[in-house]
């Protein structure tokens, strides 16, 4: 029995202005002398508005309580500081400065917001001035160290001659780094060589294997990302020098290094491995590919930006290490670009040994070769980043074409296959 049937049932009448809705069949079926049901008009408070209320952005409003809140806050500052407290130093003038800024701020702000918009505003004051605070230490290191060894950069001599035949009181126009800059490019690059393909391997058999070993090797792996360099140094000092008889060279260097990069590429990797999608493997197994083509074929390809990524860090750790060395490659004012025997110099080494040395021309040295450093670390990411930053599934150009190309003979040869089967 529908509601129809029931005696006494009549249609919903509505109000004359509403708007007829659309022809319902069942309801005509049923009564056709009855008027058909429509639905009110919403009223025009619970419509959309025209512009959405913006949540981004600043308004007058919130420019003039943050200038009201910074005026207030100095000046309560300055009173606290020369009135009332005998509090003094500059460092502590700026934070308590800050603190009564977002305090007095937060109050402003509650007398129109809510106590959510409020934390919001709040919040973001707090994390811009964060992020200016760590802009402005990083611009300034770096600003400090081209100014202080602007007179040795500047001259040519000082990236194509060693300090062989220059003394302490000689000028900037002699001597120079190109020995400790030959020297940390054949550290890093044997590093790179030992640490890269070891980090990515242990790194996928963490990921791809499950057991108590892997949770082991994951705990050790964790804890030497702590180590301190002198340690491995000392290790390698012990080991390859005193133990096994080696001379002081470039490769016993290396090899600390290694042991300092290793763990940030390990850790590093493991963690972009984990983000892999479990969906492509599952695919590359229904599709019948074993574990390791995978892994070759699947996992690394996806993840390649992220592994450049660990490279990066795992490069940034070792290219500045002085204390391995120091112990394990000695310190040479020479050129030798053999790595397994004499010693051989690095950037942060001679930037070191510059510095503690007395007398303004070393100084320079010193912190040109400090800038050098800089410069040299900023070209190996760019490097790394052109080569395997490109995100998983964009081809390049070269890539595009032979991958058309590629197709193009897989359909004529189909067709082929095709014509010859009739």
């Amino acid at each position: 029995m529908s509601l129809l049937d029931t005696p006494g049932a009549t249609p919903i009448e509505m109000a004359p202005s509403a708007q007829p809705a659309a022809y319902d069949p069942v309801w005509a079926a049923a009564d056709p002398n009855q008027p058909a049901t429509v639905l009110p008009s919403r009223p025009a408070a619970a419509r959309t508005p025209a512009q959405p209320r913006p949540i981004g952005g600043l308004s007058r409003a919130d420019l003039l309580m943050m200038v009201g809140a910074a005026v207030s806050s100095l000046c309560i500052t300055m009173l606290l500081f020369g009135r009332l407290t005998p509090l003094k130093g500059k460092f502590g003038f700026v934070l308590v400065a800050f603190v009564l800024y977002l305090v007095v701020y937060a109050v402003l702000s509650s007398l129109t917001e809510r106590n959510t918009a409020v934390v919001d505003k709040v919040m973001s004051i707090a994390f811009t001035a964060a992020a200016l605070v760590a802009f402005f230490a990083l611009a300034s290191v770096i600003l400090y160290v081209f100014i202080k060894g602007w007179q040795a950069f500047t001259n040519w001599n000082f990236f194509t001659e060693d300090m062989s035949s220059t003394g302490p009181l000689d000028p900037l126009s002699q001597g120079g780094v190109a020995h400790a800059i030959v020297g940390t490019l054949i550290m890093m690059t044997i590093s790179l060589i030992i640490t890269v393909p070891l980090g990515i391997a242990c790194a996928v058999y963490l990921n791809e294997t499950r057991g108590k070993f892997a949770n082991l090797v994951r705990t050790i792996v964790t804890a030497m990302t702590a180590l301190p360099s002198i340690l491995a140094g000392l290790f390698i000092f012990i080991t390859w020098i005193l133990i096994l008889g080696f001379r002081p060279s470039g490769f016993a260097a290396s090899l600390a290094i290694s042991i300092m990069m290793l763990p940030i590429i390990i850790r590093a990797s493991d963690v972009v491995l984990r983000l892999v999608p479990g969906n492509l493997r599952e695919a590359s197994a229904a599709l019948g590919a074993p574990q390791w083509r995978t892994v070759w074929h699947v996992v690394l390809p996806t993840a390649r930006s992220g592994l450049t990524t660990a490279v990066i860090l795992g490069v940034a750790r070792g290219v500045g290490e002085t204390a391995p060395v120091l112990l394990t490659a000695g310190a040479a004012n020479a050129m030798n670009v053999n790595p397994t025997a004499d010693p051989m110099i690095s950037l942060p080494l001679a930037a070191y040994n510059f510095v503690k040395a007395p007398g303004e021309i070393l100084h320079a040295r010193g912190f040109a070769a400090a800038a050098v450093l800089m410069l040299l670390v900023l070209v190996l990411f760019t490097v790394a980043r052109i080569l395997g930053g490109r995100p998983a599934g964009r081809l390049s150009k070269r890539q595009t074409r032979k991958a058309a190309a590629q197709s193009l003979d897989d359909l004529a040869r189909i067709e082929a296959l095709s014509t010859g089967s009739k």
